[in-house]
């Protein structure tokens, strides 16, 4: 199923309208798009992309700061992972994923999906560079692990790769980003393709921005999922993430717009 993606200050524009045009009480103050009547409350659990694991820690922490009720839970993994989960009947209130097509496999399941982040890749190496890599064709010389070609992290590195006109043997093939980059971390691969966003603040590792990194780039879609447990914490959540600070904080852990 394609899907049309909304861009997110669009989904802003539609939340500031919703808010204002929400029941006046009798001092003339209006409902906010993130609480509803008497507050949110009760648990809110998030499905993410594994890369989204720093930002939405963040972005929870900000969501329950203001509606202290909510119980913030969040499940990282591949998000090829997670979209098998909710499909399968998983009780999660929202799933945000790292790419358009795993989205899309949620079909009927996520109520009309928003683009609300971008990334891009960069190789990652062990500190010190043991490898000696410099360059998308040497990964084909050194142990190189990769995501798997199902996650987006994976199908992004075959787009980059074969775009490069390098064949890479992978070592192992992960099931989400995270993985690869606690391989090449602990010095179990000489080299792997990570988002850019994975290795800021790291020091364990060094950075390598290949060519063609700024044409291979994955838009994040977030969604409410229609059989969301917690209805209405689900879309506040959905709408804090596309919002002013949401756009901040992911911004601050270096995504993109989107």
């Amino acid at each position: 199923m394609n899907r049309t993606f909304r861009r997110s200050a669009a989904a802003v524009l539609a939340a500031v309208a919703l808010a204002l045009t929400g029941c006046a009480s009798a001092d003339g103050s209006t409902a906010t798009p993130t609480t509803a009547e008497g507050g949110l409350s009760g648990d809110l659990t998030v499905y993410a992309a594994a890369s989204l694991s720093g930002a939405f820690d963040a972005i929870g922490e900000a969501f329950t700061a203001e509606n202290p009720g909510v119980r913030f839970s969040p499940v990282y993994d591949g998000s090829s992972t997670l979209v098998t989960q909710i499909l399968e009947g998983a009780p999660a209130d929202v799933f945000a994923s790292a790419d358009e097509a795993n989205m899309d496999k949620a079909a009927d399941a996520a109520v009309d999906p928003a683009l609300f982040a971008s990334n891009t890749l960069v190789i990652a190496v062990p500190t010190g560079n043991p490898g000696g890599v410099g360059a998308l064709a040497d990964l084909a010389d050194v142990t190189t692990v990769l995501c798997a070609p199902e996650v987006p992290c994976g199908a992004a590195s075959a787009k980059l790769l074969s775009t490069a006109g390098v064949t890479v043997d992978a070592a192992s093939l992960e099931q989400n980003v995270t993985a690869v980059l606690t391989k090449v971390a602990a010095s179990e691969a000489d080299a792997g393709l990570v988002y850019a966003t994975d290795v800021i603040g790291r020091d364990d590792v060094e950075v390598i921005v290949p060519d063609g990194a700024d044409e291979v780039v994955n838009h994040y879609p977030i969604a409410a999922l229609s059989d969301a447990p917690n209805v209405e914490a689900a879309e506040a959540f959905v709408t804090f993430v596309l919002s002013a600070e949401g756009q901040r904080i992911l911004a601050d852990f270096g995504f993109g717009a989107p």
